[in-house]
């Protein structure tokens, strides 16, 4: 007889009874199976990270600060001197050089407070809001939770760089229009070369930032208050400037986060030293290697309540 069956007991015989198994939705069966898609997760952190009016402010802010270097400039008049950003002396030739005057200025603080609050808010905030309990219930896996999480933190980081670069670019093309654009080396180059430059120079930052985000995501897996962490975050770059100004530590200057920031200023030149540059993305990548390693173990093994 199968053992899939089983007897009752019948007046006069033994009948036999199938097993009565629970039923499942069917709807579950492919949550269960093919698990939430990763697309549809990413999606929905880029609406909730674009759909936060503080980080729609941000953008706002980082925005303003292109135009009111162009209309600084534009109202006072060309000056001579090494006053101001290295940049700002270049502006009246070519407009695109508001857009790196802005990156320029925006870079010791307003980035990294901008990537910062982002990151530090990964974990820290869905804690904080008691959803984060709600969200591991999805049936995806930490490390994918964590991957998309910060996925959507490096591309609000590339969009607030962008941002800065196309407000620049913008505003300082239609006050000083779009001529030659001189190089730091000397060397003159046409509107085209120039916005390439500067698309590669949003492309460098973006990495150079993004190890700051690995470390604003590894710092919100140790806590739920996301304003702490966001602090701790800036903190930790507002330190590492001061360090990196100090002559006596230039021994520690190569394994500082923010040490090769201002590398950007490579790309400016002809031919472009790309020797110089890669000491800096090699820095961006092990520091987000480390700290993204970190977040992860944290984050993989944390109690959520």
């Amino acid at each position: 007889m199968s053992a899939a069956k089983q007897y009752a007991l019948v007046p006069g015989a033994f009948v036999p009874v199938p097993t009565l198994r629970p039923r499942t939705a069917a709807a579950d069966v492919p949550a269960l199976t093919t698990g939430f898609p990763t697309g549809r997760l990413f999606r929905s952190e880029l609406r909730l990270m674009f759909g936060r009016r503080r980080n729609l402010a941000a953008l706002a802010m980082l925005a303003a600060v292109p135009v009111v270097i162009a209309v600084a400039v534009r109202w006072s008049g060309p000056r001579t001197g090494g006053e101001g950003p290295a940049f700002l002396s270049l502006v009246n030739g070519n407009g695109l050089f508001v857009a790196l005057t802005a990156l320029t200025v925006a870079l010791p603080l307003f980035l990294p407070l901008a990537v910062s609050s982002t990151a530090a808010d990964a974990i820290a905030g869905e804690a904080s809001l008691g959803t984060l309990r709600y969200l591991l219930t999805v049936p995806v896996s930490r490390t994918r939770l964590l991957l998309t999480k910060f996925a959507a933190v490096v591309t609000y980081t590339f969009v607030a760089i962008l941002v800065i670069a196309a407000a620049g670019a913008g505003i300082g093309l239609l006050l000083f229009g779009a001529g030659p654009a001189a190089l730091l080396s000397g060397a003159q180059v046409g509107l085209g070369e120039a916005m390439l430059r500067l698309g590669m120079v949003c492309v460098y930052l973006t990495l150079c930032l993004v190890a700051l985000a690995a470390v604003g995501l590894f710092v919100s897996t140790l806590t739920e208050q996301p304003i702490g962490a966001t602090i701790a975050v800036v903190a930790t770059a507002i330190t590492s400037q001061i360090l990196g100004a100090v002559p006596q530590l230039e021994v520690i200057h190569p394994i500082l986060l923010t040490n090769y920031w201002t590398a950007f200023g490579e790309l400016l030149r002809d031919p472009i030293s790309y020797g110089a540059l890669a000491p800096g993305l090699i820095s961006a990548l092990a520091w987000t290697a480390v700290f993204a390693s970190a977040a992860w173990a944290r984050f993989g093994s944390k109690d959520v309540a």
